[in-house]
């Protein structure tokens, strides 16, 4: 027999937690249904990544989040967001895949690879961390290529490319390097991207200044070889000795699986989902998207520290429709 709720949420991060906190308290059934561990994407960042905001804005709840530094690492945020889960005893289903959200006449159908259940809404807060922006040139699926980095001493002592300017991409050269890995960067633009963190972009500026880690701006890699890369840059075509090539080139949302949930996109590039600002409400009645999500390619704008408003939104505008539905 199908289990019912009011309210069912793809996806246990920051945000989906929070959905889940303000539906207890208003009193909704609900349940979150995570495929990985607590906060998946965020157990699967770097082990040393140390967040760009201060610990108070990823906060949920208003719950306090202390840490040994003013910006928090991702194991002082795992525990803290766990804890939350825990202490709150909050309905979330793990290590559950969603792989179907039908709407059928009010309600919603959800299947998942273990169960299938029936929700009045859906809260969808899955992310963006699933899917790499590949790089699409030949030896990309060569098994010295990566897309996720996780530990720098897997790289000591081996010829490392990474491709990429941004946050990630400059963590890892510059902890990789540390571990004693020759450490090229390939950059597509002039320069280190502006957004990386302030207090590391003078460092990896000076480690390549000084010659500690090639860089190559306005170059691209023409191809991946098990041995050698080859990179396009404005000198000419290289052969560089190659070990391993991390491709940190971002992520993007599942969009095939908003698609077949029936949410629009927009159709400029950015794939921007249609959605009410003002109740978070998608195209499609009853479906709401919370979080990064929210921004399609522009995965830039929305985070933990800007998106949790997402969640008392989302629930306001859900009870105030149950309660409407009930007077009518």
């Amino acid at each position: 027999m199908q289990e019912n709720f009011d309210i069912i949420i793809v996806g246990g991060g920051p945000i989906g937690i929070a959905c889940g906190l303000e539906a207890k308290k208003q009193g909704l059934t609900y349940l979150i249904i995570e495929k990985g561990p607590i906060v998946n994407s965020l157990f699967n960042y770097p082990i040393n990544m140390q967040f760009f905001s201060s610990s108070e804005k990823l906060e949920i709840d208003e719950i306090p989040f202390i840490s040994k530094e003013a910006k928090p690492k991702r194991n002082e945020a795992l525990e803290y967001y766990r804890r939350i889960v825990t202490s709150n005893q909050l309905n979330i289903h793990l290590f559950e895949k969603v792989h179907e959200v039908k709407k059928e006449a009010d309600e919603f159908l959800v299947q998942t690879d273990k169960s299938a259940y029936k929700g009045k809404h859906i809260i969808v807060a899955t992310g963006f961390y699933d899917l790499p922006n590949k790089i699409n040139v030949p030896g990309e699926d060569l098994p010295k290529v990566s897309h996720y980095y996780k530990d720098p001493h897997f790289y000591a002592s081996q010829k490392l490319a990474i491709v990429g300017a941004s946050n990630s991409a400059i963590d890892a050269a510059l902890e990789c390097w540390r571990k004693g890995a020759e450490v090229t960067l390939i950059i597509r633009g002039p320069e280190v991207g502006q957004r990386v963190k302030y207090w590391v972009r003078p460092d990896i500026i000076n480690r390549i200044k000084e010659g500690s880690i090639k860089a190559y701006y306005n170059s691209n890699i023409q191809e991946i070889k098990e041995t050698e890369i080859i990179v396009s840059t404005p000198e000419g075509e290289l052969e560089l000795q190659n070990d391993f090539v991390l491709a940190l080139t971002g992520y993007m949302p599942n969009f095939e699986f908003l698609e077949q949930m029936g949410i629009e996109l927009s159709d400029d590039g950015k794939k921007l989902p249609n959605y009410n600002p003002d109740t978070m409400e998608t195209n499609i009645e009853g479906l709401f998207l919370a979080g990064v999500i929210c921004g399609g390619m522009e995965t830039h704008k929305w985070f933990i520290e800007n998106s949790r408003i997402h969640a008392p939104i989302i629930i306001n505008s859900i009870v105030e429709k149950m309660q409407l539905a009930q007077k009518s």
